[in-house]
């Protein structure tokens, strides 16, 4: 049998099915390789014991499959609440937080037979897409481990391309599961909004630009993943209902019209390299058939800006006041959340209410634009991986950046309208950094953007060039 930790997760399940291996076997492959390798990329946090772990793969061995899921080892993103196992958010304030409870996503994956080991790290409430904190550190990119591994499921791809997990869950408001899976190699799909229910606290109607979804190194796993993660929960307003998304993996892409808006007529400036080897892995795509149809800038790129940052901000000002009212909380809270929060507080209704409605004009946009083409292209991130010491990346292609996340503005155009949308890896620059591109679709269109990530990843196996050793 092959290491299991270079195996797909698909490929895992079946074995395990098929009583070729054994969860105490996988288990054990995969904690040998956390141990030798975790230590210098820092990717898993909150580990479990490795004798309790061994125990719950030998039980998960003599029991009935539960799912998909039964017997894989399982590190959760540290934004997730997982029952028993520490949860911090990346927050000081949380450090030694043990949840009574699942959170419903995670219940799903538990249900469908996960072995939770540990957590994946995320920068302080994941926001940012440089993925440190006060209560575990840095997350670094396996590529290159001077390097950030993104954010913020940073973590979590950081141990996918390590294979330090077979499968990883993550989240997404501004480019969280597209970014972290560029800066490493693999691959983050954003899932239509309402598809995968958040959990049913606080507000459930205005919070409409975060989603979770499912990372992994090819497709297949990515289908069965938010296969367990998705469909509506009666407690959580606008669900979507599932479907067999690794069903239709294999179907054909040829003909496939996909809109490659570039830069956004410059509006979004990306560092050297990265438009090109974006433009290469369009070609190759229409090598597998699929027409490649250059766009104008749909949208003006200030406007959704504007509507972002106050959305964002509303949100994060809304959900996290208690902390900031409170000055011994506040006092360990990172500048950014204080600053996202006080971007928040006092914002009029009328201008809430306008960011919304310059969100639905581009909704409205995109349904026309889907007439057009099936899908549109962007690069996953406008730079390279950057320094590990860095906080954020003060310049963006030469421009003097105005805000911690204004190096990410090329993923809100999909994020506001909250479509399906996959960053897929399409190879290395001239210093040996990974990078992706943003296939996005319609919204209920997720099954059709994945087929033709499947079809990618049958020509190219990006994954397949693995981190190098350790030193």
């Amino acid at each position: 049998m092959n290491d299991p930790t270079a195996m797909t997760a698909q490929g895992l399940a079946q074995a395990m099915a098929a009583g070729r291996l054994s969860a105490e076997a996988v288990m054990a492959a995969h904690l040998d390789r956390i141990e030798a390798l975790n230590p210098a990329i820092n990717a898993i946090v909150s580990l479990r014991p490795r004798d309790a772990l061994l125990a719950e793969a030998r039980a998960a061995d003599r029991a009935p499959r539960k799912g998909w899921l039964h017997g894989l080892p399982v590190a959760v993103k540290d934004l997730a609440a997982v029952r028993g196992l520490r949860t911090t958010w990346g927050s000081p304030l949380f450090r030694d937080h043990v949840p009574p409870a699942d959170d419903l996503v995670v219940a799903r994956m538990r249900a469908a037979g996960a072995i939770f080991i540990g957590k994946t790290n995320t920068p302080e409430w994941g926001l940012g897409s440089h993925s440190f904190n006060e209560v575990f550190g840095v997350t670094r990119n396996p590529y290159d481990r001077s390097r950030s591994a993104g954010g913020s499921s940073g973590g979590a791809a950081a141990a996918l391309a390590a294979r330090l997990v077979p499968v990883a869950d993550g989240s997404d408001m501004m480019g969280s599961l597209r970014n972290p899976a560029a800066f490493c190699n693999v691959y983050g799909f954003r899932p239509s909004w309402g598809l995968v229910p958040g959990d049913p606290v606080g507000d459930g109607f205005m919070a409409t630009l975060s989603t979770l979804g499912p990372m992994a190194r090819c497709p297949e796993d990515l289908a069965h993943l938010l296969a367990v993660m998705a469909g509506p929960d009666p407690a959580v307003p606008f669900g979507r209902p599932a479907e067999d998304f690794a069903a239709g993996l294999a179907g054909p892409v040829a003909g496939t019209r996909i809109g490659w808006l570039g830069d956004w007529g410059g509006a979004y400036p990306c560092e050297p390299g990265i438009l090109p080897l974006a433009e290469a892995a369009l070609a190759q795509l229409a090598d597998l058939g699929c027409e490649i149809v250059p766009l104008p800038p749909p949208f003006p790129a200030g406007r959704l800006w504007r509507a972002w940052t106050v959305l964002r901000a509303f949100l994060n000002a809304g959900a996290r006041r208690g902390l900031y009212d409170d000055p011994a909380a506040r006092a360990q809270l990172k500048p950014e959340a204080v600053w996202e929060i006080e971007q928040g507080l006092g914002l009029p209704a009328q201008e809430v209410y306008e960011a919304s409605v310059i969100r639905s004009e581009w909704y409205r946009r995109l349904a026309r634009l889907f007439r057009q083409v099936d899908a549109i292209a962007l690069p996953s991130a406008q730079v390279w991986p950057f320094p590990a010491e860095w906080r954020w990346p003060r310049q963006v292609g030469g421009r003097e950046a105005d805000s911690y996340h204004r190096w990410m503005e090329i993923v809100v155009p999909v994020s506001l309208a909250g479509l399906p949308c996959l960053s897929v890896p399409i190879g290395f620059g001239a210093q040996g950094l990974p990078m992706g591109l943003q296939l996005a679709g319609p919204v209920g269109g997720d099954a059709a953007i994945l087929r033709l990530g499947q079809a990618w990843h049958e020509a190219t196996d990006w994954p397949g060039r693995r981190p190098p050793p350790p030193a």
